[in-house]
């Protein structure tokens, strides 16, 4: 993987670099972003994504390789093979392959965490021939991040920060990016926004959460900070919002909200890759996407992992995806679920025989490595009523393809069975089971997550988005307890609500007066 700095594959030369505004027109003004996710936002999930927006809407689409670590990728081969496909190991060719491939992974930006300038810049210029700009990640809050001393746990050391994005801007060749979290107030957010668009980013994603905010305490990002961002910053910076991106009418919430060039969506995009594409109309949903009786819909799970597993099968095997028959609708021809059913019915060694597979381990790569925790992330509602398939997914390999079709197999037969109920019911099976009363409204989303979780909830044969309880409602349940800074800002907190009422109260008592 070693070309000119100065070109792109097959000896074309790459424009004159631009930046900001100008390199962000010149990518078609993206909109709709995936986002850099560790192990996750690899090529074929981003072709799965792509796949939901028509070809003259895919320039409206950017996204991210999961995050690289750069003094890794710029000393170690096998990493690099193992996580970056650009051409084909060993080919006497270098023609596009499948990361940053012209005709259809475009535009793509590279994401490396990085505590070193050197290391970042080394790793840089190996990608550089392969995509339209690298990012730095400045937003991981875990652990490994911590230990590592990368991600937000740089966030302390703006020099560095600064240094590490300056060289990229200075001495690579396609424009630096960065991606960052909220700090503590709006005045430090917009210094730390500020030293890394001085230092040469040409595009600021802001993540409106801040670093302690993972796991039971994500809780909700906060758009006003970045709509502060937007106002405070000059008009010319390229701003991308991030977080509670969920359905795909949030998307024009959060534009509408903060004022963002372009919305990136994570776990929202996990759970429905196709998050960015709007619903058919009604009466046109064809076989793929399913509304109901109440006009909710999405695409179904069968459906969207049949997308998947086909383009696994075209792009990262090279092979013929097997011949499928039409999704099932109710209606159709139902012989063949009771054949499926038999033979889900046999003793499992014996259709391991029959069907191949048994566990064995297959083609490697990161597309293949990201199968499974794919496939639970858009399956959590599904698996969660069909531990069966759950069990079989838990046993599948990385690589193992016959396993996944198997997988495939048994979802399809119980979507088309969850239709047909759904037919019988006339709806009752997959009823809100605490609907509201008349004239009863949600408590607002900042205070309880139960009004998210009624407006997100579709039947479990339907791409949904997991719902995390807020910080407030783990708390209540005992998922987790405060240390003592956070227990003084609640007192703070409470306090200053208590100072606000009497001040209330003592202006009603001087007007009633």
């Amino acid at each position: 993987m070693t070309t000119g700095d100065d070109q792109s594959p097959a000896g074309q030369h790459r424009p004159a670099k631009l930046h900001g505004r100008a390199f962000y027109e010149s990518i078609g003004s993206p909109k709709f972003i995936v986002a850099p996710m560790v192990d996750q936002s690899e090529f074929a999930w981003r072709m799965l994504t792509r796949s939901f927006l028509s070809p003259t809407e895919q320039s409206s689409l950017l996204a991210y390789t999961p995050m690289l670590h750069a003094r890794l990728f710029s000393q170690d081969e096998k990493y690099r093979q193992a996580h970056f496909q650009a051409v084909r190991p060993n080919a006497a060719a270098q023609d596009p392959w499948l990361d940053g491939n012209p005709s259809i992974d475009r535009p793509l930006f590279v994401q490396f965490c990085a505590n070193d300038p050197d290391a970042l810049l080394a790793a840089a210029k190996q990608v550089a021939p392969y995509c339209d700009a690298v990012d730095l990640n400045l937003g991981c809050p875990q652990g490994i991040a911590r230990k590592g001393k990368y991600g937000a746990f740089l966030q302390e050391d703006q020099d560095l920060i600064f240094r590490l994005i300056n060289i990229l801007h200075k001495e690579l060749p396609v424009p630096v990016t960065a991606k960052i979290r909220i700090l503590e107030t709006e005045e430090q957010t917009l210094a730390y926004a500020q030293n890394v668009l001085k230092a040469g980013a040409s595009i600021l994603t802001v993540h409106g959460r801040r670093r302690e905010q993972k796991g039971h305490l994500t809780g909700l990002a906060e758009w006003k900070m970045i709509k502060f961002l937007r106002d405070s910053l000059p008009k010319e910076t390229v701003i991308f919002a991030n977080g509670n991106i969920l359905q795909e009418g949030d998307i024009e919430r959060c534009l509408e909200a903060t004022g963002a060039d372009g919305i990136m969506s994570a776990e929202g995009n996990l759970s429905d890759p196709a998050i960015f594409s709007k619903p058919p109309p009604v009466g046109e949903e064809g076989r793929e996407y399913w509304r109901g009786k109440d006009g909710k819909g999405g695409y179904r799970v069968d459906a969207v992992l049949r997308r998947y597993m086909n383009i696994l099968h075209e792009h990262a095997l090279g092979s013929k995806a097997p011949e499928r028959r039409p999704l099932f609708m109710p209606g159709d021809d139902t012989t063949w679920m009771t054949e499926s059913q038999a033979s889900e019915d046999e003793p499992a060694p014996k259709r391991r025989k029959k069907e191949g597979g048994g566990g064995k381990k297959g083609e490697q790569g990161p597309n293949m490595s990201a199968m499974q925790p794919h496939l639970f992330h858009l399956l959590r509602h599904f698996v969660s009523k069909h531990t069966d398939v759950r069990d079989m997914l838990a046993k599948s390999r990385a690589g193992d393809m016959e396993a996944y079709e198997r997988v495939l197999a048994a979802v399809e037969l119980k979507v088309a069975e969850g239709l047909l109920e759904y037919e019988r019911t006339n709806g009752e099976n997959v009823a809100d089971p605490t609907p509201l009363a008349e004239g009863e409204v949600d408590p607002p989303e900042e205070e309880s997550s139960v009004g998210t979780q009624r407006r997100c909830r579709r039947p479990w044969w339907v791409v949904q988005p997991i719902i995390r309880p807020l910080p407030n409602e783990a708390l209540k349940k005992g998922a987790i307890t405060l240390s003592k800074k956070e227990k003084g800002k609640v007192k703070e907190k409470k306090k200053e609500e208590k100072g606000k009422q009497e001040d209330i109260k003592a202006r009603d008592e001087a007007l009633a007066g």
